[in-house]
């Protein structure tokens, strides 16, 4: 990376709270209070997902193209930076500030509503507007609600989606397309991803228990993750990220984890640190059976086994296209406490036949100041990235 970045501010929204103090002292805590029994988004049973249940904020004001829970989401993380973003663009200017954003729904919710109203009435609701499916609306929207008239990109590769963002950004940034970005992601519940996971035979029969021998899958879940990416203000630098593609398989990982082990490798590179400079990791960790194998031992090939490292997802969900950005925020809260890690949630299961990596206890503590996180992010089609961040 040729030029320092720094991540100014963050806001994220997701199962364990509206607000960074809410979702911090439950991260701590390994709350799962955000999971809940959902009898109507399977197409045949129930399942648990880790929705928001916060109040969002109205967009009945706004064009009908715009009106879904992805923004709504995204509005909610909006206000919570709009005050960091405003001076920002005091002090660059509105086209030179990038919004570099990853989702895998977008407002795909909203067109299966719509769907069911045309099974009924035999035509769509005069307020659908099917561009509120388009994964480029969530980046338009964003852009529309600061008046920002710089680059504007949504990416869109599944899982890996919102850290690829950072990426994005990064090259922008350091190639002169923008002096700054909000960077981050958004994904919203809906039937089409539940009903797929669980076509692929990937999702949970209870709670999703990362890295256990009982692992059955994961639980989806939502979130909005937003944050300030510039260059001369805060206390929390990009360091490094790293990213491959080893088209191993559409919907499995490498079994030796070759790809995941790149794009780990590549962070590491790219901020001049050698593994034992890192003092936490937070593991995708989808509770699948070959995610999970695979990423304990690209973990142990790169870091070894002593590393503290964790899985927010026991306690979130998997928040999909959102999840690379929700996680990097809790590596960013993880930097300011300064002395905790972010608990691995499970049913203490051992398997054995992975590499037994240091997954943290609810409750521990650093022995010394963290300083330096990475954050794991791996999708279809073998789309890894790995993000690293630290004082």
């Amino acid at each position: 990376m040729n030029k320092k970045l720094f991540i100014s501010d963050f806001s994220l929204i997701n199962a364990l709270g509206s607000n960074n103090t809410e979702i911090m002292n439950n991260l701590l805590l390994g709350s799962q209070d955000g999971f809940n029994l959902n009898k109507e988004r399977l197409n045949e049973g129930d399942i648990y997902i880790a929705d928001v249940l916060t109040e969002l904020p109205s967009l009945s004001t706004y064009d009908k193209h715009w009106q879904s829970r992805n923004n709504q989401l995204a509005l909610l993380a909006i206000e919570q930076i709009r005050e960091s973003i405003q001076q920002l663009i005091d002090t660059v200017g509105k086209n030179r500030i990038a919004v570099v954003v990853g989702t895998s729904t977008s407002g795909i919710n909203e067109g299966e509503l719509a769907m069911q109203v045309k099974e009924t009435a035999g035509e769509f609701p005069k307020e659908f507007d099917y561009r509120v499916q388009e994964m480029f609306n969530l980046a338009d929207f964003i852009a529309h609600e600061l008046a920002l008239s710089g680059l504007t990109y949504t990416i869109s590769t599944a899982c890996s989606s919102s850290a690829k963002a950072f990426k994005t950004a990064q090259e922008f940034i350091d190639n002169g397309l923008c002096d700054a970005a909000i960077v981050g992601g958004v994904d919203s519940i809906c039937g089409m991803t539940i009903n797929g996971f669980n076509a692929l035979q990937s999702t949970s029969s209870g709670i999703c228990q990362p890295s256990s021998a009982t692992r059955d899958g994961i639980n989806i879940g939502e979130a909005a993750a937003l944050c300030v990416l510039q260059k001369n203000k805060g206390d929390i630098c990009l360091l490094g990220v790293g990213e491959s593609s080893d088209a191993h398989h559409m919907s499995a990982p490498h079994p030796e984890g070759e790809g995941a082990i790149t794009a780990m490798k590549q962070a590491l590179k790219q901020a001049s640190l050698q593994p034992s400079d890192v003092d936490y990791l937070n593991l995708h960790g989808t509770a699948t059976r070959k995610n999970d194998d695979m990423e304990a031992k690209a973990v142990a090939n790169v870091f070894g086994t002593e590393t503290a490292c964790s899985s927010s997802k026991g306690m979130i969900g998997h928040t999909l296209g959102a999840a690379g950005a929700t996680e990097i925020g809790f590596c960013w809260l993880l930097l300011k406490q300064g002395d905790a890690y972010a608990p691995h949630c499970w049913d203490n299961m051992i398997d054995n036949s992975m590499p037994a990596l240091n997954l943290v206890k609810i409750g521990e503590k650093s022995v010394s100041k963290i300083t330096t996180c990475l954050s794991n992010s791996f999708a279809f089609g073998g789309n890894n990235v790995s993000v690293l961040i630290g004082l």
